[in-house]
């Protein structure tokens, strides 16, 4: 029994550390080496696909590029820090011929009012990862990037005390066979 009880719990620690991975891939590795950017929702305007915490990960586009049905994320104000994620209804083009995307968060009854100009545009969504939002929303920029080196340390040092464990153990058995033996 107790042999079934180590195994399980060698299992169960493995897919734990692979699910942290995973979750730190997910939130801050991937969209930096791919040039993107995690954001936390916070409304329920985008609701059901994107609820309150969700976290989505937008990449750069080229203006010309966005299509009616993209979801993008975008400037309240050009060079503001408040952005809005929401579903682009309507590509259409100013006074000066330049792109005005219409938008609209799904869960709205009316389009936003006023049109998105390309400088507003921070990217299109790549990918969302539900309540991980949640996560991201505590940290600021610079306590995220620590959080993540004391999590691939801890991370790293847990691995080291399991091969250890694992190396005494195989260490022990010969010994055990030849006093038994």
């Amino acid at each position: 029994m107790r042999p079934v009880l180590g195994w399980v719990s060698q299992v169960v620690s493995w897919l734990v550390i692979l699910g942290i991975c995973a979750v730190l891939a997910a939130a801050v590795l991937v969209p930096r080496l791919a040039g993107a950017t995690p954001y936390t929702v916070l409304t329920g305007s985008m609701r059901p696909d994107l609820p309150p915490g969700t976290l989505v990960v937008v990449k750069p586009i080229a203006a010309e590029e966005i299509r009616s049905g993209d979801v993008i994320t975008y400037q309240l104000e050009s060079g503001k820090p408040t952005v809005v994620t929401h579903r682009v209804i309507a590509v259409g083009s100013d006074l000066t011929g330049k792109p005005a995307f219409t938008t609209q968060g799904d869960a709205n009854d009316a389009p936003d009012a006023e049109p998105v100009r390309p400088v507003q545009v921070k990217g299109r969504l790549w990918y969302s990862v539900p309540y991980l939002g949640h996560v991201n929303s505590w940290f600021t920029g610079h306590q995220r990037q620590w959080g993540v080196y004391a999590a691939a340390g801890g991370l790293a040092l847990y691995a080291l005390a399991q091969f250890a464990g694992a190396w005494r153990e195989r260490r022990r058995q010969p010994e055990e066979v030849a006093a038994h033996g």
